[in-house]
């Protein structure tokens, strides 16, 4: 029983680490592009901006999502019976 909830804690680092740094790598790659693009084409600036937030918002919820379903496992596990 104890090595089911250690390997259940680890999984939900797993998640929540690999999900984080996920997200990080994206927004940065994203972040980068932007500013090349709009350093390239300024007149196109605000449109650019505009689509940068909307997926920045996408691939955080993205994020949020993972974190959502390793709560699940962390609190109302499923693997356990009792």
């Amino acid at each position: 029983m104890e090595n089911i909830l250690g390997l259940v804690a680890l999984g939900c680092g797993l998640i929540v680490g690999l999900g984080a740094v996920g997200a990080s790598i994206g927004i940065g790659l994203m972040g980068g592009k932007f500013l090349e693009s709009a350093a390239r084409q300024p007149e196109l600036m605000n449109e650019l901006q505009a689509k940068m937030f909307i997926l920045a918002g996408l691939i955080d919820a993205a994020f949020l999502i993972g974190v959502a379903i390793a709560l699940l496992f962390a609190f109302a596990n499923p693997f356990v019976l009792r």
